[in-house]
Formats: C-alpha cells, sequence, structure tokens
C-alpha cells in the first residue's frame, strides 16, 4: 500500500509507473490511481499509453488489448500513437496477421488512420516477405485515397526488390519518382542496392552506388555492406576490399556484417590468413563475430589444413556461448583424419555427442562417414579399444557401420581379443552385411593359434555360414 497525495496527476501517475521495474507491481499502481481513497483521478491516454506500451515490451499482448477495451469503456481518447505502438509490438514478433487485425480496430476506436499508419502496415507486411499481402494493402491504400509519398514508394520499391523477376518493375517505379514530384532518398538508392546484389547484379549496384554520391545521397553501412557482400559472391575480393578502404576514407565504420561477408569471401578463396587479421581487426573494434563469422573462418582454416588454428578459433566460438553445430564439428573431425590423428577426431566426436548435438537431415550421411572414417582410422593406428567404443556407440546410437569398418575391426580383433572378433563378424552377418574372403580367414588363422584349433574353427566356420544361410533366405 502506498500514500497517495490530495491531487494526483498524469505526471506523478506516469512517473510512479514509469520507475517502478516490475511489471506487475506497475499494473497494481494503475489500478490504486483510481481507487476511492485517491479523490476521483481518471487515467488520461499518456497514462493508459504508457502502462500499454510496458505491456507490450514484455510481450503480454492480452492485458495490452484489455487495456485498450478499458480506454473505450472510461471514454477516454485513444491516440493513433498508441495503436502504432501496438502494431509495431506484433510486428517485433512477427504476427503480421494480428497487425491487419489491430489496424482494422482503429475506426472503432474512434482514430482514423493517416498515412503513417498506413505506410507503417504496408512496411511491417513487406517485411515480413507476405508480398500477396503487402500488395492487396497497397491498392487498398490507393483506393482510400492515401497520398503517394516517398516512404510508400520506398516500400513499394523494397516488396519488388524481395523478387528479382519484378527488379526491373522497382527500378521502372525509382526513375519515375522524379517526375511525380518525389525525390529519392538514402533509403531508395539502398533498398535498390541491397535488390541487386541480392539479385547477383552486383555491377549494376556499384553504378548505383556512383549515381547515389552524385545526387548527394550518402550511403550507409548497410549499403557499403550489400555492396560488399555481393562482389565476394563474385569472388571479386578486390574490388570488396577496394568499398572497405572507401568506407574507411568517409569515416562510415564497418559493421558485423561487413567483416562478416569479407572473411566468407576471402575464406572460400584460400586466403584464411588474411581473413583472420580482419578477424583481429573486429574483434579489437569490440565488434562480436556471429556464428556465420566463426564458421567461414573455421571451414576456410580446415580447408587449407590449418587444423589447429581452426581448433583454436572453435574454442573462442565456445567461449562466447556461440553453440557450433554438427557441421562445424564435422569440419574439424575430418580436418584431424586427413592429418591421421585420429584420436583427436575421436575425442571431438566424443565432444559433439555429450553436447547433444546432432545432425540434420542434410548432414547425417556426412555425419555416417565421419564416424566410420574415424574408427577404422583408430584401428589403423591400433587404437583398438577407442574403435570398439565408438562401434558400441553407432550402434547405439542408430548409425550404419560400413562393411570396411566392421572388417576393420576384425582384422585389429583376431590377434588381441578373438571373442570381440567373433562378436563383430556376428552382428555383421546380422546387418545383411557379408564379410569378404579376408575377413574370413583374418578370423580363423586368429583360432589357427590357440588350443584346439581344428575344432573350434570348423565349428565357428559351420555356425556362422548356417547363420548366413538363414537370414540371406529370409
Amino acid at each position: 500500500m502506498m500514500k497517495w497525495p490530495k491531487n494526483i496527476t498524469p505526471a506523478l501517475v506516469e512517473g510512479l509507473i514509469s520507475s517502478e521495474k516490475d511489471l506487475d507491481k506497475a499494473l497494481s499502481i494503475f489500478d490504486a490511481a483510481t481507487a476511492e481513497y485517491s479523490n476521483g483521478f481518471r487515467h488520461d491516454h499518456s497514462t493508459f499509453g504508457l502502462m500499454i506500451r510496458r505491456l507490450l515490451s514484455a510481450n503480454r499482448f492480452l492485458p495490452a488489448d484489455d487495456m485498450l477495451v478499458r480506454m473505450k469503456r472510461e471514454k477516454c481518447d485513444v491516440t493513433e500513437g498508441i495503436f502504432l505502438s501496438i502494431l509495431r509490438a506484433y510486428a517485433r514478433v512477427h504476427k503480421p496477421h494480428e497487425v491487419l487485425r489491430v489496424f482494422g480496430m482503429m475506426k472503432d476506436y474512434g482514430v482514423e488512420p493517416t498515412a503513417k499508419s498506413y505506410v507503417t502496415v504496408f512496411s511491417i507486411l513487406v517485411n515480413e516477405s507476405q508480398l500477396k499481402m503487402a500488395f492487396r494493402f497497397y491498392r487498398f491504400m490507393r483506393q482510400t485515397g492515401v497520398p503517394v509519398s516517398v516512404a510508400s514508394l520506398n516500400v513499394l520499391i523494397k516488396a519488388l526488390c524481395k523478387s528479382s523477376g519484378t527488379m526491373d518493375s522497382a527500378f521502372r517505379i525509382f526513375r519515375e519518382m522524379p517526375n511525380r514530384g518525389h525525390t529519392p532518398d538514402s533509403y531508395t538508392y539502398g533498398t535498390l542496392i541491397n535488390g541487386l546484389c541480392r539479385a547477383g547484379r552486383t555491377l549494376e549496384a556499384k553504378e548505383l552506388l556512383i549515381e547515389m554520391e552524385a545526387k548527394n545521397c550518402s550511403p550507409t553501412v548497410v549499403t557499403y555492406s550489400c555492396l560488399i557482400h555481393g562482389f565476394c559472391q563474385l569472388n571479386r575480393l578486390d574490388d570488396a576490399l577496394q568499398l572497405l578502404k572507401e568506407m574507411k576514407s568517409k569515416s562510415i565504420e564497418p559493421n558485423v556484417y561487413t567483416y562478416s561477408s569479407l572473411i566468407d569471401g576471402l575464406c572460400k578463396n584460400g586466403h584464411s590468413l588474411q581473413a583472420m587479421k580482419l578477424f583481429d581487426r573486429m574483434v579489437q573494434k569490440n565488434l562480436l563475430p556471429n556464428f556465420i563469422t566463426y564458421s567461414s573462418l573455421i571451414y576456410g582454416l580446415c580447408k587449407e589444413g590449418k587444423i589447429h588454428e581452426a581448433v583454436q578459433i572453435l574454442d573462442r566460438m565456445k567461449l562466447q556461448d556461440l553453440k557450433p553445430d554438427a557441421g562445424l564439428y564435422s569440419k574439424i573431425i575430418i580436418g584431424f583424419c586427413e592429418i591421421n590423428k585420429f584420436q583427436k577426431a575421436a575425442n571431438f566426436l566424443d565432444e559433439m555427442v555429450l553436447s547433444g548435438i546432432t545432425p540434420n537431415r542434410v548432414t547425417w550421411g556426412l555425419h555416417v562417414c565421419i564416424h566410420n572414417r574415424v574408427i577404422q582410422g583408430l584401428c589403423s593406428e591400433g587404437h583398438p579399444n577407442q574403435a570398439f567404443q565408438l562401434y558400441l556407440s553407432l550402434r547405439s546410437r542408430g548409425i550404419s557401420v560400413e562393411a570396411k569398418t566392421f572388417e576393420s575391426l576384425i582384422h585389429c580383433f583376431c590377434k588381441k581379443d578373438l571373442y570381440k572378433a567373433v562378436r563383430i563378424v556376428e552382428e555383421m552377418v546380422t546387418d545383411r552385411c557379408i564379410p569378404d574372403v579376408t575377413t574370413w580367414n583374418s578370423l580363423l588363422d586368429g583360432f589357427w593359434d590357440r588350443k584346439k584349433v581344428r575344432e573350434a574353427a570348423e565349428l565357428l566356420h559351420s555356425k556362422l555360414m548356417d547363420e548366413f544361410q538363414s537370414t540371406s533366405s529370409s
């Protein structure tokens, strides 16, 4: 309970609600302000608006909707600004249908949407890639008589740029803008440059950058980053690095996306050391690398055989609480296999499994191949126990065992642990995998060195052949 003064003002209530960090307590303050002992204070659009915005920031949409209904019931004027806050909140959680629902409610609350509300909804639909709905809404805007503006044309151009098939239409609108009394701004140029780069038309985008600067429209870091990414995709690294120099000369600071695009381009073209220098520069500028940055470096370093450097990057990634996926672990494991470091490869396999990282449908085949390759390598390097443990892990997780893996394990255990070798042969036959002559000879040679050799060998041979024949016939 709190003691209220005799005269409660909206400014006082706003201050109390704003200063209370706990949202439920802020709601209690909001309700207490209108209690009987508070001298009949009534909330206005400012206190209602503040409370609705706080609810929206916590994604508590139902209480925010209830607050809107309460405003109407208490005959408090609802402003367009409150509706804009609700529209943007639903956009933040990617609910375009809710955006349209709320927009349709505005007139029921006595709010006539202005061009700003129309453009906001149009922009949200485009950003959510709901292009059919967006174009229908744009036609509705025009039918309603909402005047065309640079802002609405920019959104329309962005919608057309999202599909490579309509890029020419976007250009046509862009070229007609001056004839209709609308001057393209930096956002217009940036949108077109981004669309051209995504469509692989980076050289045209570069020409548009030159035109943009000639019209005194300043390119942003986003514009430059799109161009740099486009040139990296075309493997034109010199052009991309030249753009980075241009950015510095114009005091435009590169962002994470800029650096990540360059690092990816350099790594794909065998320049991982140069990419590492960019990575270090990025970290020095207090820019946190993202998953793409780390992935590009690890892939590039592994591709060039710099496996130990790749492991260091993987460790830095984990320290930043970014979880590597099965694809990154696979690159590291394959890298160790390439230099015959199968024990280290097995250790990373164990780490991946213990971390709960599983491959998806695309990487499953690679996942199977890697496991089998590591087991075969451990057998060839004389680490049978580790190979057998990994083999058991494969079977328990339903990963297919290749014929060559069975054979490697059998050859490995014939002289060390004959009973394990027999077990593996039996499991091999159960999996409908046919042992070759060399595998049978290895197994029989193992028995041959023991006492009662001939009887045991004949018995084993007869038993396995019976099982094999029964399995084949079924």
